[in-house]
């Protein structure tokens, strides 16, 4: 399993709320979670199959931004 990492503007629970669907559907339920303490409010997702654009292109979906880091 990989770990995929990304830093985005969800900033809080109710921002974690919206994007869950959409992360469920492409990570699976439990494989990932967003730091909203941390400043960069980093999402961190473990996969075998989803790449780094499935992620991103969800979170896209959901209303908000992610950019991969390396």
């Amino acid at each position: 399993m990989k770990t995929l990492k990304f830093k985005t503007n969800i900033k809080c629970g109710a921002c974690v709320a919206t994007v869950t669907p959409f992360l469920n559907q492409v990570v699976g339920e439990g494989h990932w979670q967003v730091d909203v303490q941390d400043p960069g409010k980093i999402l961190t997702a473990e996969t075998d199959t989803a790449t780094l654009a499935d992620i991103r292109q969800a979170i896209e979906k959901a209303g908000y931004k992610a950019e991969p880091l390396s």
